[in-house]
This record gives structure tokens, C-alpha cells and sequence, in this order.
């Protein structure tokens, strides 16, 4: 979920002078506050808004729909996949297949080294400027935690979302990494089992599409001191390019949550198959007659499995596709026995309803006595963005454990939003409240101890103690909407929180103190299972354990410029990342601070000067500063630091563009860009631009074509795009141009079958020395593994006449999706992909494994850096890397 607080803060005081001054008033009053917001351009324009409108502005940035912030969270998860997956659906063994060639790979010289184990402060003082998220009470935060378990001995292990798993032997902190040998870090799910082995689920399950992400179950038989490695999978290939969501232990078996249906193991050992029970839709399943149509990869998932404490031959699943299907619903068995059951669908009774179930997680009380269970709504889901608030249907218990109930309803949004919410601010009820993303955060945990005592997390966590009378929000969203908070440090009084959008729990003991853990899409925290709170029943004990040695951040860009900073020398490294906001690292700093707030996209830096910085929050939503938004003692909105220029004609939000919508610079002049959305627009101020009326539209894509990736250099660029974006119907292509000659623009002839494949145009880069020289890097995997219209074969090409001809120059690169290309002053190339990164000497076919020490997860960017001679890559999981150029 996207922290665009403090702009709603500015938004609130211009309410709140209209409540006061009337629309007159407010209008000649809020003049300079719309300016700043980049909504007018100059003093005197008046607001374009209407008093019907103000509501409209609070519920998200200039740009958006009222209410999106779900919204934009589901087209990110989305487009992520759709990147991967188009034009079609990816069948199991393309992963590991990858995985095999990588192995068999030469290797570069050097060594990676990560620039990002450092504390990165959500809430450092230095960057106070209007746009950032600090002050927030996040504290410390990394990337998305997916998974978590805890022992009793203070053992903690957490598992990122695309970062594999970590171990702390001390409560939490202090981490170390011990999965890093396995082909896949994307995490779905961690359990400690009863003999004390850690079980990891590999397969991210929160989009219901990275159908390839995962390469199965892995069994560590001793987590305190061990190391995840390939020969601790579980069974055969049966769970490879799966995701799986849970991990269920009793009677002696494991059973498996996937999006591929139901599966169990014997527990006590890693051999043998996974045996396959249950799945709705079996024609649809990998070599099923429907395997290849656009929908397959959601008509088999299984959000969650239980097994009744009470019967370990009772075991229940819900099994939904968060949009609607027929086959939603609960399922069970009750007689299992020696590898046989017989599932049947559920008819659960009494309030929750069984038309309308959506994503769910079960939660059993120790004893089986009592069965909770929070369910997200199909129905909601599918109503016009921004006219509901909310898309949970509710939470529930059923009291005597029966998965047909009885069910009894013990919280909707509205119940939760009164419970301290700092969702109950949205504006008219159109804006977000408790349950906005419930599609995509979840978590339900009874205390072992305690039947009636239940934590809840959505965007926010919440407790009960009394099995949902009462609800406390012991982890609200943010701080910045209490009576408690300030912008300053001296007079802020609130107590810290979590990061926002929580994904696991976890209840352990450290020190003889039992603990409870929550991961997020800002890490790990903790506090006192019985913990304090205050009046507004916010908790006043919680600890973040993002201390620097956990490195889960997830990037989409890096950008990296000479600096000076405290006397020290050296370069800055930046960079946008998933919910959270923009990161800044400068020479001599001990502490990574957030400069950017909200989602970080694509990013862009003056190799001269590390604070001349362009930052995308979504969607082509980009600032501009000239002093890295540093802010100390940021007191009211006189005191930003930055600029917003989103391109646009009439008004900010009215370009379409891709949540992650591609920018570069001119190569060889720093202070030309060239942006793309639908239309291709050029800036030639450099960071003199002040708004975004300054860019100049070049060019229209086409109605439905969206802009993938830009390069540019001596003033030709290259722009790909997509159109339709996804399976059905997928089409993608490139224009060129030159940026001071409108007239110039065309589309490259790039047929659905012919050379360049019908897949995600990701990178593209031009030879500084010859405009008509030109690679293209493209996403997805090929044909082998893709079921899609000219899916093709490869992964870079090369053309020599501005993409008239094209030639396949992939060699003897792994089958997996790339996402960035960059040519190196000295010939050589370098590649970012999902699995590795890449480089071709100059004058060289074959390409090379790049350098060694780099984890095996998503390159997102791959950029050079000549102040320092250095390749560093941006990963989507593991923080940014850099290697000596070779």
C-alpha cells in the first residue's frame, strides 16, 4: 500500500480551509497550496477543482482514482506477472530449466558486493520534505516478509519475499541468510514443524499469476545452525513453478496450499512424492485441455488448508480466485487415510456469506475448540474503482470448529475502522478503509494459550481478547492523522508502529518472554504477546528487527552519481522500491535514508551530482530536487525541497502510463529525457523543470499502447510498449524517433511472429557512438515453456539499421525473463534478468555468468557507473549489488 501521507496532509488543511472560508476562500487561499501540488501551474490560474472534488483529492495523488490504492497494488502484482507470463501461461520446469543452464555457465572475474546492508530509516529526520513518508512511525523497514516462524529459544526466520530466508538468534536481528544456494529465493510460506525442522515454501502466492516463481518445498532438518541447499527439497518435481501458501502440519503429514490444488507429504522426511488430493478445475491444470487459455493460472488456487486439532483426518481448504469463480468455496475431507480422501465442497452457514467467498485464512484455536477465519469479498472486488472503501466481507468465527459453521461475524471494515483505525480518515467513506488490499494482505493467528485471543492483520494489525468483541489497532497504518503526531521530532508523542500491509505472524519466545512477530511489506517487528497500548489502544511496545542485516529490499531502479557528503568522497546510489518510497545512501553514511515516499519506481541521477535526482512515486508521478530532498527540521509546506513535474496537457493523472512507467536521459546529454506513457514526451531543461506542463509531447503510441522501456542517445530514441499488456490479446512493439523532430516518429515493423518475440519489450539501450545501433532486451520465457502467439525464442537482439533488421544475439544465455540491457564504454554488454546477471565481452557471442556472490533473484536494472567503473544491479528481493567492471 502506498504511504502518500504526507500529501494528504496538505489535502486535509485545504478541507479544512474550505470547511472554514467557504469555496471562495478556499479557493483564493489554497492557490499556493495547489501549485505546490503541481495541479496548477502559477498563482492566478484558480483551482480546477470543485468543493465535490476536495473528497476526490484525499483519496490519492494527482493521477490517480479515488480510492485506487488496492487498485494500484493489483495492477503492480499484475503487471509484474504479466510481464513474465504474456502471451501466455508458463508451463512447470521453465524455472529450473534455467537454473540448470545458469550452473553449467562461465563466470567473469570479481566478486558482488551489497551496497544496501545498511539500516534504512523510513523516518530519518534529514529528508522531512513534504513528499517523503517520514515521521510516519515505520522506523527501520526492508522489503515484503512472507513468511515467518519463531521457536522458543529465540530463534526467528523470516523469508522475503523474493530474498529467500533468514535466521536470527537472538529474538530477531542480527540476520543471516541461509537459503541463498537455491534456485529460487520468491518465498511463500515458512512453518516450524513439532521435530523442530524449518519447512520453506517457495512461490510467492500474493499475485495469483507467478505461476513459474516457485521451485517447491525445501526441509531444513536443522535450522539453528544449517543452510538451505538443493538437496533439501521435498519430493520430486511435482511442486516445481508452483506457489504455495501454506504449510499445514498434523497426523504425521505435511499438506500443501498451491495454485495448483492440494498435496501432502509424510513429514518425516524429505524422499519420496508429493502426493496430489484435490483440485477443482483438474482440465486446467499444466497438460489439461484447458491448460492453455488466458484464465488457467487462476482456476486451481488454494489460499489456505487447515487441519482440525480435534481429528487429523478432518482437514478443510479454501480454494478461490480473489475475482469470482464457481468453484469458490470451502472444501474438506474427513476421512483420510494412508494417501485416499474424499473432498467435497462445504456449505458454510450463518452470517459469512457462500456466494461471496474470496481469498480466506483460516485460523484454528490449540485445542480445535473455536475455527476463525477472515474473508475478502469477489463481489466488492469487482465494483468500479473508489465506490467502495473496503473489499473485506469480514472476519468470522465459528464456535464449535466446523468449517460449515455456524459462522458468526466478529468484524467488517467499519467495526475495525473504529477500533483507532488511521484508515477511518478516508474522506466520505470513498477513499481506503481496513480491508482496501485484503485481497493481497492477510494474516489471522489465535495465541496458543488463549482461544479468544486473535491477532488480525490487513493493512494494519489488529487484537482481540475477547474472541472479536472489541478490536484494539495495535499497528495503525501510519501516524501522521493522530492527535499525537508532528512533523518534528521534538513534538511528535506518538509511539512507533509497523510498516503497513501485513503478510505473516509468528508467536515465539525469546529470553523466557513470549513474542509476537508480524511481517510486512516493511519487514519484521515485534512486541510482548501481552503487550501495552495506550488510549487509543495503539501499541506502545513495538520493535522493528530491520537492522541492516536483512536485506529483503525490493528495487525496480538504481541510479548512482558522484557526491560528497560530510567531507567523505565517493558516489550515491538511489533507487525507486515497492512501498518504500525512495531510498538514498551517501558517501560515509552509516544509515540509508528515504528521501521519496510511497511506491519508488523508475528512478534518474546526475552522474555529476549524486542530489540532482529525478524520482517516480507511479505511473510517470515524478519530483525533481536539486539537494536529494534533504529537509532537516521540515516544519510546513514552505519548506519542500522538490518539484512535481508528471507530464500532462490539462491535468496531472491524464497521461496513461504503467505503474512503473520508463524515463531515461539522453546518454550523451544529461539534461534531455525522454518519458513514456501512451505518448512519448521529451524534457530538454534538465532539472531546471519545474512542472509538468514543461515537457513537450512527441508522439502518441497508439490508444491502449503503453510505453515498457526508453532509451535515447544524440537525440534518437527508442521506446517499447505493450498493448493489450496481457495474456489475451497481447501485443507489443517499438518507436523511434528523434526527439527534437516530431516528424520523425514511426513504429519499427515488429510482426507477431518474426524475429524479436511477441513478449515484454523491458530493455533497450543505444550505442552512444552510432544512433542506428540498438539492443533490445526481452521479458518472459520462450516458446518452449510459454503457450501464447509468437511467444519466439530468445532473449536480446541486436539491430544495426534503427531496427529495420534485427538479429538474435542470446547465444548461450538461460531461458528466463530479462529486464535490462546496458552497453558498456568498453563493448561489452551486461544483462539483468530474473535469475542472474550477464556479460559479453566486446567482440565475444557467447555471454558470461557476471562475477560471483550475487543472489539468485530478480534484476530489475543494470546500470554503469564511470565515477567509480562499476556495474550495479538493482534486485526486486536482495537490496543493490555492485562488481568491478570486468
Amino acid at each position: 500500500m502506498k504511504l502518500l501521507s504526507t500529501r494528504r496532509r496538505k489535502i486535509t488543511a485545504a478541507i479544512a480551509a474550505f470547511l472554514l472560508v467557504g469555496a471562495g476562500g478556499a479557493a483564493a487561499a489554497g492557490e499556493k497550496f495547489w501549485e505546490e501540488l503541481g495541479v496548477i501551474d502559477e498563482p492566478g490560474a484558480g483551482t480546477p477543482f470543485q468543493p465535490h472534488e476536495f473528497a476526490e483529492m484525499m483519496a490519492g495523488e494527482a493521477g490517480e482514482n479515488a480510492g485506487d490504492e488496492a487498485f494500484e497494488a493489483l495492477t503492480i502484482a499484475q503487471q509484474f506477472a504479466d510481464a513474465r507470463t504474456a502471451p501466455g501461461i508458463v508451463a512447470p520446469g521453465a524455472y529450473s530449466a534455467a537454473y540448470a543452464q545458469l550452473t553449467s555457465m562461465p563466470k567473469t572475474a570479481g566478486t558482488w558486493s551489497e551496497v544496501t546492508n545498511k539500516v534504512y530509516d523510513a523516518d530519518d529526520p534529514r529528508y522531512r520534505d513534504w513528499y517523503s513518508n517520514s515521521s510516519g512511525g515505520a522506523g527501520n523497514v526492508t522489503g515484503r516478509i512472507t513468511g515467518l516462524a519463531a521457536d522458543n529459544a529465540g530463534h526467528v526466520y523470516a523469508a522475503g519475499a523474493d530474498g529467500g530466508v533468514w535466521r536470527s538468534a537472538t529474538g530477531g536481528g542480527h540476520w543471516t541468510p541461509i537459503a541463498d544456494q537455491l534456485p529460487s529465493l520468491s518465498s511463500g510460506t515458512l512453518v516450524l514443524a513439532d521435530d523442530g525442522s524449518l519447512w520453506y515454501g517457495t512461490g510467492e502466492a500474493n499475485t495469483g499469476g507467478t505461476s513459474y516463481a516457485g521451485s517447491g518445498v525445501y526441509r531444513l532438518a536443522d535450522p539453528a545452525n544449517g543452510q538451505f541447499t538443493p538437496a533439501n527439497r521435498v519430493g520430486g518435481t511435482e511442486l516445481e513453478s508452483t506457489v504455495i501458501s501454506k504449510l499445514r502440519f498434523a497426523g504425521g503429514l505435511v499438506w500443501a496450499a498451491t495454485n495448483r490444488g492440494v498435496y501432502s507429504h509424510s513429514a518425516a522426511s524429505a524422499t519420496g512424492a508429493w502426493t496430489f488430493h484435490y483440485t477443482p478445475n483438474p482440465s486446467y491444470l499444466p497438460g489439461g485441455a484447458n491448460a492453455g487459455t488466458a484464465n488457467a493460472a487462476y482456476k486451481n488456487i488454494v489460499n489456505d488448508i487447515a487441519v482440525d486439532p480435534k481429528n487429523p483426518k478432518h482437514v478443510i481448504a479454501a480454494i478461490a480466485w480473489r475475482s469470482g469463480d464457481t468453484y469458490n468455496g470451502f472444501y474438506e475431507t474427513t476421512d483420510y487415510t494412508q494417501g485416499t480422501a474424499s473432498w467435497h465442497k462445504v456449505n458454510p452457514t450463518g452470517a459469512i456469506p457462500a456466494d461471496d467467498i474470496g481469498r480466506v485464512t483460516f485460523a484454528f484455536a490449540a485445542d480445535g475448540s473455536t475455527l476463525y477465519a477472515i474473508n475478502q469479498s469477489p463481489k466488492l472486488l469487482n465494483k468500479a474503482v473508489g465506490t467502495v472503501n473496503s473489499y473485506l466481507d469480514g472476519v468470522y468465527v465459528s464456535n464449535d470448529g466446523n468449517p460449515a459453521g455456524p459462522w458468526n461475524k466478529i468484524a467488517e471494515s467499519e467495526k475495525l475502522a473504529n477500533s483507532g483505525s488511521a484508515l477511518k480518515q478516508s474522506v466520505g467513506g470513498k477513499g481506503y478503509g481496513p480491508g482496501i488490499q485484503s485481497w493481497y494482505n492477510h494474516f489471522l493467528q489465535v495465541d496458543p494459550t488463549d482461544p479468544k485471543h486473535v491477532w488480525l492483520g490487513l493493512e494494519e494489525v489488529y487484537e482481540t481478547t475477547d474472541g472479536g468483541s472489541t478490536w484494539k489497532t495495535v499497528g495503525p497504518y501510519w501516524n501522521f492523522y493522530f492527535g499525537c503526531w508532528a512533523i518534528d521530532d521534538a513534538h511528535n508523542k506518538c509511539p512507533d508502529s509497523t510498516h503497513s500491509d501485513q503478510h505473516s505472524i509468528a508467536v515465539g519466545s525469546y529470553q523466557g518472554k513470549a513474542y509476537v512477530y508480524v511481517g510486512n511489506d516493511g519487514g519484521a517487528y515485534r512486541r510482548p504477546v501481552r503487550g501495552q497500548t495506550n488510549a487509543e489502544g495503539h501499541a506502545t511496545d513495538w520493535s522493528s528487527l530491520n537492522d541492516g542485516t536483512i536485506d529483503a529490499l525490493q528495487y525496480y531502479s538504481v541510479s548512482v552519481g558522484k557526491d560528497t557528503y560530510n567531507g567523505v568522497s565517493g558516489v550515491g546510489v538511489t533507487g525507486g522500491l515497492q512501498d518504500n518510497g525512495t531510498s538514498l545512501l551517501r558517501p560515509g553514511d552509516t544509515v540509508m535514508g528515504s528521501n521519496f515516499g510511497g511506491d519508488g519506481g523508475d528512478s534518474l541521477a546526475d552522474p555529476q551530482n549524486i542530489c540532482r535526482q529525478v524520482q517516480e512515486y507511479t505511473n510517470l508521478s515524478m519530483s525533481v530536487t536539486e539537494n536529494c530532498a534533504a529537509n532537516p527540521g521540515a516544519t510546513s509546506t514552505d519548506d519542500a525541497t522538490s518539484w512535481k513535474i508528471q507530464p500532462y496537457t490539462s491535468r496531472p493523472g491524464d497521461e496513461p502510463a504503467r505503474f512503473i512507467a520508463p524515463f531515461s536521459p539522453d546518454s550523451t546529454n544529461p539534461n534531455v529525457w525522454v518519458a513514456g506513457g501512451q505518448h512519448v514526451w521529451v524534457n530538454d531543461m534538465g532539472y531546471a523543470i519545474r512542472n509538468g506542463k514543461q515537457w513537450k509531447n512527441v508522439f502518441d503510441l497508439g490508444a491502449g499502447h503503453t510505453a515498457t522501456s526508453v532509451a535515447v542517445s544524440n537525440g534518437v530514441a527508442y521506446v517499447g510498449w505493450c498493448g493489450p499488456c496481457n495474456n489475451s490479446g497481447f501485443t507489443r512493439g517499438i518507436a523511434t524517433g528523434k526527439i527534437g523532430d516530431p516528424t520523425s516518429w514511426h513504429q519499427l515493423a515488429l510482426p507477431i511472429t518474426g524475429v524479436v518475440p511477441n513478449r515484454m519489450v523491458q530493455g533497450l539501450d543505444v550505442d552512444p557512438a552510432d544512433g542506428q545501433h540498438v539492443f533490445v532486451a526481452i521479458n518472459g520465457f520462450s516458446r518452449r515453456f510459454t503457450e501464447g502467439p509468437g511467444a519466439g525464442i530468445g532473449h536480446v537482439f541486436e539491430s544495426h539499421n534503427g531496427g529495420a533488421d534485427w538479429t538474435d544475439v542470446s547465444a548461450n544465455l538461460p531461458d528466463v525473463p530479462a529486464s535490462s540491457i546496458k552497453l558498456l564504454p568498453n563493448g561489452g554488454l551486461i544483462l539483468a534478468t530474473d535469475l542472474a546477471s550477464f556479460y559479453r565481452p566486446a567482440g565475444s557471442a557467447n555471454w558470461l555468468r557476471l562475477g560471483t556472490g550475487l543472489p539468485l533473484t530478480v534484476g530489475m536494472d543494470i546500470e554503469y557507473s564511470a565515477a567509480d567503473n562499476s556495474v550495479y544491479v538493482a534486485t526486486h528481493g536482495r537490496g543493490i549489488w555492485k562488481i568491478a567492471l570486468p
